[in-house]
């Protein structure tokens, strides 16, 4: 054990994803394993602020892993954006002697993680969320729930659009990110797929495909539109009004965010909640934990934020030729 973490502390922020209970089970139970005491933190940097605090051991989190959601809840704070914020929220840190702090979640997250470190809390953070748009990992918790659950609805979807020979738009989630839109457009054999990283998509077009589809004789048309791009709604009312043939279009919304986990996110967040302990035991701050190259791999936080990331070119290409 070292000398200097005595007492972790774990909450999660922003958006919710699948796996985040697998992260903070491993987290208190590597804490514990290692001699150093866990408080949980309830409802982000928020309960943070409003000393939210609780104290957990290992039973506390049994039965959590398979769970959907975090059971320490989680949500956004303005307040914390501020330098007021921060201090405050650093003070409360050493008031309940927290000396080591996990974060789960996303970009935003890792910006507050990165103040309470520089305000001498020792801090790591976790990739908890179901965009995949955090750049120095290839793994975030939550996406591989996500991205089945989405695929399981589209499924679902497409036989009913079989059955009444419709077009289909479907909204998935993503935000400006268009992973979830990729891979479910790859899974479920979708004919298009519009994702925010390639700009303005071509409308004409679209209709264009959609048309050669019907007189290709294909009895469905099946559209994946990432949250990006959006208004599903009104494109599926332009489509059927130029092509004369029925187009509903479904938002899968926050269904994605919810479900029990799948094995890999619960195993990948177990390993990851394992490492970030592991991190605060040997005195590291100011990192965040990723997964590159069938590695798990720490970065600094403030190059981590500076990182970028694109769709995988080939992946796109794939999923143009598979969709014809």
């Amino acid at each position: 054990m070292s000398d200097k973490i005595k007492t972790i502390g774990v909450l999660t922020s922003g958006g919710d994803a699948p796996g985040m209970n697998a992260a903070i089970r491993a987290v208190v139970r590597r804490a514990i394993a290692k001699g150093v005491n866990v408080k949980g933190i309830k409802k982000g940097y928020n309960g943070l602020l409003n000393e939210e605090i609780i104290d957990l051991n290992a039973h506390d989190v049994s039965e959590t892993m398979q769970r959907g959601g975090t059971f320490l809840f989680t949500a956004r704070c303005e307040e914390f954006r501020t330098p007021e914020g921060q201090a405050r929220g650093a003070a409360v840190c050493r008031k309940h002697g927290i000396d080591g702090l996990v974060v789960i979640g996303g970009d935003g997250s890792f910006q507050g993680a990165r103040k309470l470190a520089n305000l001498g809390i020792n801090t790591i953070a976790l990739p908890g969320t179901i965009d995949l748009d955090i750049a120095c990992t290839e793994y975030t918790i939550g996406f591989d729930t996500a991205v089945n659950t989405a695929m399981e609805a589209i499924d679902k979807i497409r036989d009913t659009s079989t059955s009444h020979e419709r077009c289909s738009i479907v909204e998935v989630m993503g935000r400006d990110a268009g992973y979830i839109a990729l891979w479910c457009g790859i899974a479920n054999g979708a004919e298009d797929i519009l994702l925010p990283e390639k700009g303005e998509y071509d409308e004409a077009k679209l209709i264009e495909n959609i048309k050669a589809s019907r007189a290709k004789g294909k009895t469905h048309h099946i559209v994946i539109n990432a949250e990006g791009i959006g208004h599903s709604y009104g494109l599926a009312k332009r489509i059927e009004e130029a092509t004369g043939i029925e187009t509903r279009a479904t938002i899968l919304g926050h269904m994605q965010r919810g479900g029990s986990p799948t094995a890999k996110d619960r195993v990948y967040a177990s390993i990851m909640g394992s490492y970030a302990v592991d991190l605060l035991c040997n005195g590291a701050t100011n990192r965040v934990v990723g997964y590159r190259h069938g590695e798990y791999v720490d970065f600094d936080i403030e190059e981590a934020l500076a990182m970028t990331k694109s769709l995988d070119e080939y992946q796109c290409e794939v999923a143009r030729m598979l969709g014809m």
